[in-house]
């Protein structure tokens, strides 16, 4: 403890955070003290930085007026039932989070730290708010989730700056008007769980919001000035009480997920297929039908419908894949109206994709015949996923070099024909590649060094690849390795040091046998060995039994094995060839 107290002193930042601490030392509040022997006075800063969460501390002492040069106190995590009113004389403190302790009240006193930006008292027991903090005029970022707070402080009006507010699990009834119009800058607003009857119906001020929530609530409209909303990305209602929808829905441009879900829709507005969304949830309504321009909505990846009593549309379609369905619905349009059943312009899809990849921090830009990525889609930096499958894409973009934080990197059935390495090595975080379906030459034989943390790699369908490969010792992590139709005539042996590896495709190639050496993959769950030339096989694959689950062997030439054993399935050919295996 003396020693971490030593060195706050001179970094000005203190950490006691997960040390079972049932008070907060005296020394703390006394940390800017004359220096102690051996140090220099010099040297030593005031503590402007004080982390205390995850103990059992039960309170705070007044004494917290000592340390007036604090800009960031977190004591989450704790068994506080107060907040000192010392609180108050913290005129520099920025960042306050309380969250996760037993509080009842907030002092008054809140309203004289007049620099805090973020304040997170959630998972407490407040049962209100002080209008105090009204005061704090720069406050951006307020968090009073999971609380018991049954309505909000006409004063946080004065709040012009927030941006943020989570008021998730409380008992707000209603949400005043006059707050939603002083809030102008807020980009995310949540509600849900709370047991509010009505929005407001200025919500449509309310231009720059980005995510909207009021899940689980007692809501039985949205009023028509939501069409105000208009850079509104994502929009739940889901678990309300909802009968109808507003025409006005269909004006909310930007709208990409609409949640819907447990509600009492009788019908869905043919305006609001005018929407580019990506996610429609609908289930759990009293839909007994659905406008045929729903067909049209072609940037739908995700569209759910279970538990409405449809009586048009096949059960089997309602629950299959969302495509199929867009389609079905769009053949019932009659040929005039599907002529006009044009989908997006191009250039709609891809603003739309980049949009909605700051909040899912995934991009999806696939089918759309694209040569090149435009720049401009970059606009998040920490995109985790991104998908540009089947373009006509020759090269990577520069710019997804500067995605560091990318994780799965999909360029499936494009026309990339080299191996885009210089890339790659800026990416160290990739876990999955998919280049398959390319005219993809051979790859560099250091090509694998730059995504040596891989778990997915599929070159499938890349038979100039695969002339000399890497070895794939140098992808130890490797967990499914996909190598389809690339015109291997043997199993390139340093794939039997992939010990991670659960999922091996080797189907539709020109592999004649296969190599005792299997038995060491023991973790393999998945092994397709179809379409090939294999006219036996080892018995020593029988030692796979039980962790793999499913060999596929259809469409090899097999002799060694009777029809009626293969027709059985995995486990009774995994026992034969294990029975096969001579006695030691």
């Amino acid at each position: 403890m003396d020693r971490v107290l030593k060195a706050a002193k001179t970094s000005g930042s203190l950490n006691l955070s997960n040390r079972s601490l049932r008070d907060v030392p005296d020394e703390v509040y006394r940390s800017s003290d004359a220096a102690g022997e051996g140090e220099k006075w010099w040297e030593t800063v005031e503590l402007q930085k004080l982390i205390l969460a995850h103990n059992s501390i039960e309170s705070l002492k007044e004494d917290l007026r000592l340390l007036p040069q604090l800009t960031v106190l977190n004591v989450s995590n704790n068994k506080l039932t107060a907040l000192p009113a010392a609180i108050g004389e913290l005129s520099l403190l920025k960042s306050l989070d309380v969250s996760f302790n037993m509080i009842q009240t907030v002092p008054d006193e809140i309203g004289s730290a007049t620099s805090l930006v973020k304040f997170d008292c959630s998972s407490n027991q407040l049962k209100e708010l002080p209008g105090s903090v009204g005061r704090c005029l720069d406050l951006s970022e307020l968090k009073v989730s999971n609380n018991l707070i049954t309505s909000f402080p006409e004063d946080l009006a004065k709040c012009l700056k927030l941006t943020k507010v989570d008021v998730e699990g409380n008992k707000l009834q209603t949400f005043s008007e006059n707050l939603m119009a002083s809030w102008t800058m807020l980009t995310e607003l949540n509600a849900s769980k709370n047991l509010l009857t009505c929005i407001p119906d200025n919500v449509g001020s309310l231009s720059r919001l980005i995510r909207l929530d009021f899940h689980q609530n007692k809501i039985s409209s949205i009023p028509p000035s939501i069409k105000g909303c208009c850079s509104l990305l994502e929009f739940y209602m889901g678990n309300n009480l909802l009968s109808t929808l507003p025409a006005e829905i269909g004006e909310v441009s930007r709208l990409a997920t609409l949640d819907l879900h447990s509600n009492q829709l009788k019908e869905f507005p043919v305006e609001g297929c005018k929407l580019h969304l990506s996610v429609l949830d609908l289930s759990n309504n009293s839909l007994s039908g659905l406008p045929l321009e729903i067909g049209r909505m072609t940037t739908l990846r995700k569209l759910l419908l279970t538990g409405n009593p449809l009586r048009t549309i096949r059960s089997s379609l309602v629950s299959g894949p969302t495509p199929a369905l867009l389609r079905y619905l769009r053949s019932r349009l009659s040929e005039g109206e599907d002529s006009e059943a044009n989908t997006p312009p191009k250039k709609d899809v891809i603003a739309m994709a980049s949009r909605l990849s700051i909040s899912t921090k995934e991009l999806f830009l696939v089918g759309l015949g694209l040569s090149a990525v435009p720049s401009e889609v970059w606009e998040s930096g920490e995109i985790v996923k991104v998908d540009l499958s089947k373009n006509s894409i020759q090269e990577l973009p520069v710019e997804l070099s500067s995605c560091v934080s990318l994780q799965t990197l999909i360029l499936s059935k494009n026309k990339i024909q080299e191996w885009p390495g210089a890339i790659l090595k800026s990416l160290s975080n990739l876990s999955c590649l998919k280049l398959d379906n390319n005219p993809l030459r051979q790859i560099p034989l250091d090509g694998f060094q730059a995504v040596s943390m891989l778990q997915i790699l599929d070159l499938s369908g890349n038979p100039a690849s695969v002339c000399e490969l890497p070895p794939f010792s140098k992808l130890p992590h490797l967990q499914e390795l996909y190598l389809r139709h690339v015109q291997l005539h043997e199993v390139p042996s340093d794939i039997l040091s992939l010990l991670q590896l659960r999922i091996l495709d080797l189907s539709r190639n020109s592999l004649q046998s296969i190599p005792e050496g299997f038995k060491s993959l023991t973790s393999l769950t998945e092994l397709d060995l179809s379409d090939n030339s294999i006219a036996a096989l080892p018995p020593e694959l029988g030692f796979l039994e039980p962790s793999l689950q499913a060999l596929r062997l259809d469409g090899n030439p097999l002799r060694s094995i009777r029809r009626t054993i293969l027709d059985r399935g995995t486990k009774a050919v995994l026992k034969y060839l294990k029975d096969k295996i001579p006695e030691q």
